[in-house]
């Protein structure tokens, strides 16, 4: 399958043209709205500084759903123990800095470019994406960032640096987006670490599918918080 090198227009072409590893078109912006119309269509940026902007759409895909999520009992006990605490939407910037950092040191390169950064700290003030933040002595320990369509979240990156802080972030996250009655969390790439959870993968039209579903519901927008009781 051919690379399709994005146009000036606001289009993307079908998430079945993508070649075997997932990778359907190159350039374009990350501007809000073709960010926006790119996860609508189950499309995601993925890059390294210095490349163009690479859009994907692998299949399988990796999904969550929230109804169905799995967490394990010794992660429950450390839960159960508030040796940390949770919040949401309190420090964006710094999480996904965090992430950005963590993944510099551990892999000598990160995907989240300062371009990125600046892309998803403008989502953010629109409404549409969100950060759930872990505590520890009020020191920011850990964390996850991503965006929200309809009744979908879209996984972007996590970050730990105290035992088990990003699950706890993820556990606090899943269990809030049961309440607010979500369908569907996308993980994007397949872990091990995911799978924990009940993550599995999915076929392409089958994620797209479910997608579409979701998309059908209004967009909570806005600063998130938690339930009171979770």
């Amino acid at each position: 399958m051919p690379v399709f090198q994005l146009p000036d227009d606001l289009i993307f072409p079908s998430p079945d043209l993508a070649d075997d590893n997932g990778l359907l078109a190159v350039g374009g912006d990350l501007s809000k709205r073709r960010l926006l119309l790119a996860y609508s269509k189950g499309i995601f940026p993925w890059y390294s500084e210095g490349d163009p902007i690479l859009w994907w759409s692998p299949d399988p895909r990796m999904i969550l759903v929230p109804a169905r999520f799995k967490c394990s009992r010794s992660l429950k006990q450390k839960i159960k123990k508030g040796s940390y605490q949770v919040t949401m939407d309190s420090a964006f910037e710094s999480v996904i800095m965090h992430c950005a950092s963590v993944h510099n040191k551990s892999d000598g390169a990160t995907w989240i470019t300062d371009e990125m950064m600046e892309a998803y700290i403008q989502l953010h003030r629109s409404g549409v994406a969100h950060s759930v933040e872990t505590w520890f002595d009020d020191k920011l320990v850990g964390g996850l960032y991503g965006v929200s369509l309809g009744s979908a979240f879209f996984g972007e990156s996590m970050f730990a640096e105290k035992s088990d802080a990003s699950k706890v972030a993820f556990v606090f996250l899943i269990q809030q987006l049961q309440k607010w009655k979500f369908t569907l969390i996308d993980c994007q790439i397949t872990t091990a670490h995911l799978k924990t959870f009940g993550a599995h993968e999915v076929s392409r039209h089958k994620f797209m599918t479910l997608l579409e579903s979701a998309l059908t519901v209004g967009t909570k927008k806005g600063k998130w918080n938690f339930d009171e009781k979770l």
